[in-house]
């Protein structure tokens, strides 16, 4: 018990104050999801102003590619990390090493296939996630944008992948690195393309695709040169007990995202069957990708938190140390329900002005999207308290609860609710599905929470005695 004891007040996760070990944790998070997240933001305003609303539509269109990449190369990222860093721990770096060449193998591997069975079939795929035809239809621009992102898949998966394993190896700062220096790559690249050189929508794809091998040749130099576990020749056949180990452990991460690629293809699929005398369907699907990557700036920092709360709630939970987890949890909720209530004030008092940055200015279309985002981000507000209590479940152990609650948002209530209130009030249904679905996940999860609250503390409490 007196080592035990030594021991947690010796390790600053159980001594040093919430707020100092939150801010520790969280600002490296914060800022690593914000570089994805004002890429994605950027890229769409140069888009918007080179290209028009038909160059957003294409993206929109196209991002469902994007989500599947991701949730693939997360899946085994996420799941090839984990099993490394028990490996390492347990002294087992010919293992370690093992998965690191499945993980890169399997990377390039469905990456490839990813891409080639996408072109096959590629028409038919993008009407499905919301391309139009005729003279203002989308079609034209997403089959210029959407192959030169599909060509990239290879080396996104692959940069997304071995970033964890970065992580895994010790490395977080150079995992970041990577993507900064990609997404610094794609920031210089885009205007040279699409204005200077007058490539349009094809120009953004292939600043994209540029940043994309960037940020792969990185990592892989990487591993080659400088990582405690080494990338070698003989490692690079897939080994089945690395597979194995890398779906079970990445399967949940990869499962939220596969669920943001289903939520998105609906309402893209969705929002093109309805227009307005003043608006179009391609102008309210532009609207839609304008609406969705603004919030995820405010999603990434709100996540950011969440993944600087993780260690501290875990280690104070197998420590006994009830007080420090439910503050570290209040502190966290309230941090990122301040940036989510910001973001969306923000959002409801000055739409307008945002909208003018992506280049749209016709009075029909900002009329729409005024009024897309001060309802459709009517529950940004509550986001903040959602993230960091699906997050709470997966620190204290309670896994499956996670990523019910990680999926319940974005599948389990708004791809029901937008085709619900769709056939009944058409267009202003999308809009409306998502503060509806915003604020029942978080009235869920606040019953949940406060069903599981005696059971959370009499967990702790008996830890406690047990020592």
């Amino acid at each position: 018990m007196y080592e035990n004891q030594k021991f947690r007040g010796e390790n600053p996760l159980a001594a040093e104050p919430i707020s100092k070990l939150l801010a520790k944790f969280a600002i490296p998070s914060v800022l690593s999801m914000l570089v994805d997240a004002l890429y994605n933001v950027v890229d769409q305003i140069f888009i918007g102003q080179g290209v028009g609303y038909l160059g957003i539509t294409a993206a929109t269109v196209t991002f469902p590619f994007v989500t599947i990449v991701l949730s693939i190369g997360t899946l085994l990222g996420i799941g090839g990390s984990v099993y490394t860093s028990m490996s390492m721990g347990a002294g087992k770096n010919e293992e370690a090493e093992k998965t690191l060449g499945t993980v890169l193998t399997l990377a390039v591997a469905i990456g490839i296939l990813f891409t080639a069975v996408c072109l096959m079939f590629l028409k038919p795929m993008v009407f499905a996630f919301g391309a139009t035809e005729g003279a203002q239809g989308s079609l034209s621009y997403v089959m210029e944008y959407a192959p030169i992102i599909l060509l990239g898949a290879p080396f996104s998966m692959t940069a997304i992948a071995l970033s964890s394993m970065a992580r895994a190896d010790g490395s977080p700062i150079l995992a970041m690195g990577g993507f900064l220096a990609g997404t610094i790559l794609n920031l210089i690249l885009d205007p040279i393309y699409i204005f200077v050189l007058g490539w349009g929508v094809k120009g953004a794809a292939i600043a994209t695709l540029t940043s994309q091998v960037l940020s792969a040749f990185i990592m892989l130099i990487y591993f080659l040169k400088k990582s405690c576990i080494r990338l070698k020749r003989k490692n690079l056949r897939p080994s089945l007990t690395s597979c194995g180990q890398v779906v079970m452990f990445g399967l949940p991460a990869c499962m939220i995202q596969v669920a943001a690629a289903i939520l998105q293809i609906e309402l893209n699929k969705t929002v093109i069957r309805f227009r307005t005398v003043s608006v179009s369907s391609e102008s309210a699907l532009s609207v839609m990708g304008i609406v969705l990557r603004i919030s995820s700036v405010v999603i990434s920092v709100c996540v950011g938190i969440a993944v600087g709360m993780q260690p501290i709630i875990g280690f104070n939970k197998g420590a006994g140390l009830s007080h420090r987890v439910k503050e570290t949890f209040h502190k966290a909720v309230g941090t990122a329900t301040v940036v989510s209530v910001i973001g969306w004030l923000g959002c409801a008092i000055f739409p307008a002005a945002i909208l003018q940055i992506f280049g749209m200015n016709e009075p029909a279309y900002m009329e729409f999207g005024i009024r897309c985002m001060r309802i459709f981000l009517l529950g940004m507000a509550v986001a903040g308290f959602q993230i960091i209590s699906s997050q709470y479940y997966l620190a204290t152990g309670q896994a499956v609860k996670a990523m019910l609650l990680s999926i319940l948002r974005p599948l389990l209530l708004m791809v029901p609710l937008i085709h619900i209130f769709s056939s009944i009030w058409g267009l202003d249904g999308i809009l409306y599905a998502s503060p509806t679905a915003d604020y029942l996940t978080a009235l869920i999860i606040a019953l949940l929470l406060w069903h599981d609250r005696k059971t959370f503390r009499n967990n702790c409490y008996g830890s406690l005695r047990d020592q």
